[in-house]
This record gives C-alpha cells, structure tokens and sequence, in this order.
C-alpha cells in the first residue's frame, strides 16, 4: 500500500492539482456544469442568507460584528468546496490551465459564461425563495431591513471601487479555494476556507455570486426601489475586478511561479 501522509501537499504539487482540475472542469458537458452552477449559487445564496441574519441586531462592534458575520457568510464556499459545485469566482483559477495551454480560450470561455448564467439562475431563485419564505419577518421585519440595507449599499457604491473590491475580493476566494488543495481532509478544507473568506465579507470586498443574491432580494423587498440598472451598475464591475483578482493576481502569479517553463 502507498505511503500515508498527514503533511500538506506543497505549493508546487497545488499548482498541478489546480491545473489538473481546470482541464477538467473545462472538459465537462454542459448540462452537469448548468446544474452544479445553479447548485453553486443556491450555496452562496445560503451563506448570504445566514450572514444577513447575524449582522441583524448585533450590539458588537463593527469588526467584532463583521467577523462573526463572515464567518456565517462562509458556509456558502465550504457547501461548494465539500458539497461539489460550480462557482464562477473559483473557475477563474482554471486561467492556470489555460495560461499552460492545457485548455483553449473557447473552453475557458466557456465554462465561465455557462457557470456565471447557472449561478445567477441558483441565487436569484434563492433570492425569490427567501423572500417568499417569511423569514425575512424575524425580529419585527429587522432582517428584512438588514437585507434592503445591504442591496442599497451596494448598487450605490462607485464603480471604481466596485472594480477594485472585486479584485480583492476573488483574490482571498480564490486563495481560500488554493488553501483547501493543500488539505487531506474535509476539517482541514473547512478551516482553510474560512479565515479568507471570513477577512473578505469583514473587510467589505464584493463577490459578483453574492451579490446575485443580495441585490434581487433587495429589488424584492424594496418593490421598485432598486433598479436592474442599479443591479447591473455593481455586478459589472464586480465581475470584472472578480476575474482581475483570481484569474490574474492568483493563478497566474502562481503559474508564473510553479508551472512556467523558464529557459
């Protein structure tokens, strides 16, 4: 029998496992990638869901909240982690197989834009879902504030810095989701995601996934208030400062560093 380890795989063996699941990912027909997509935001829908809530009422501080608040946000990537799902922010790692030319930019593409339209489909179905759940009523309507406070927030903040903290936000998403290739189990892929992801919600980073969910349910709430343009105004950026983030400062940075052929 092959030698057991308990050690993390190194950075370098990281780097083979991530290219070796972006070809993959790439290679999978479009009907289980539509599903796991749709499963991947319906996940990061649960995670929004139970950070609005705890940020509901709290009498902490504002780190203090906003810490405890993203750790209950990170349930949502440790469904798609554990549970298997397709996230449209951790499939910009799969820019490793392609910058290797594993893959062809078409399958890039590809998989991105089947995944982006699944997950959009599990979060504003996830969104539609809560809103006709009642549970929103908790704490005389305060959750329902909580909500509409958020989805305002957001489609009112400048594109510019919509951009930047998209960067930053895929940037610890897809360090979360490199973290858990170094672990042998699923305790260790749990602790490895929840200290970034926790940093990014506390922080005030954007995640497009999220936000496909935040935004709806505020549309909903808010009855008109909030537009789709004002929906579009943040997704847009975000999306873009998403993919700057994982695709450009994480797996080609650490393609650069691991699996770059140098003369």
């Amino acid at each position: 029998m092959p030698e057991q380890t308990i050690d993390a795989y190194t950075p370098a063996k990281m780097a083979e496992l991530v290219e070796n699941i972006g070809v993959k990912k790439a290679a999978l027909p479009a009907v289980p990638t539509l599903m796991l997509g749709i499963l991947a935001g319906v996940f990061i829908a649960f995670g929004a869901m139970f950070y609005t809530l705890v940020i509901t009422n709290q009498y902490m501080g504002l780190g203090s909240a906003r810490l405890v608040g993203g750790i209950a946000f990170s349930l949502g990537l440790i469904l798609v982690v554990v549970g298997g799902a397709e996230l449209f922010t951790g499939n910009n790692l799969i820019v490793m197989a392609w910058a290797d030319r594993k893959i062809t930019t078409t399958r890039l593409l590809r998989n991105w834009g089947l995944v982006y339209i699944a997950n959009l489909s599990g979060a504003v179905g996830a969104a539609a879902l809560m809103f006709w759940s009642g549970t929103l009523s908790f704490g005389d309507g305060a959750v329902a504030e909580t909500a509409l406070e958020i989805a305002i927030a957001k489609v009112n903040i400048n594109p510019l810095q919509a951009f930047i903290r998209g960067i930053l936000c895929n940037v610890l998403v897809c360090l979360a989701i490199w973290l858990c290739f170094a672990a042998h189990d699923v305790a260790g892929k749990i602790l490895a995601i929840i200290f970034p992801i926790s940093a990014f919600v506390a922080l005030g980073f954007e995640h497009s996934v999220a936000n496909m969910y935040f935004i709806p349910l505020g549309m909903l709430i808010s009855g008109g208030e909030i537009s789709v343009t004002g929906f579009l105004s943040n997704l847009i950026p975000v999306t873009l400062g998403n993919i700057v983030g994982g695709g450009l400062f994480v797996a080609i940075v650490y393609w650069s560093i691991y699996l770059r052929k140098y003369e």
